[in-house]
């Protein structure tokens, strides 16, 4: 979970369209900007050629360019939340 001390409004990363073939997390203990920005970090590092957005106020995260679920649970895990996998477009 985050360890910054600065929880003001949460800022929100476009999620103005689920693109197909998204993989969707939901991530309750995304608070703010900055366990946003940790997260979409994470998953770009480690699976390059995904694009990430995060949105604190919604606890989602729609990742595409990647498609196995269980790696990118995995990842964000190891970045220190608990993703649950919301499901995936068609």
């Amino acid at each position: 979970m985050c360890s910054c001390s600065q929880h003001a409004a949460p800022t929100e990363t476009d999620t103005s369209a689920t693109p197909d073939q998204a993989v969707i997390l939901l991530v309750d203990d995304m608070t703010c900007g900055h366990c946003a920005g940790t997260i979409k970090g994470a998953i770009e590092q480690a699976l390059p050629g995904s694009s990430v957005t995060a949105d604190p106020a919604s606890k989602r995260v729609t990742i595409t360019g990647a498609s196995d679920s269980a790696a990118i649970q995995a990842i964000v895990t190891k970045a220190g939340y608990t993703p649950l996998l919301a499901g995936a477009s068609a």
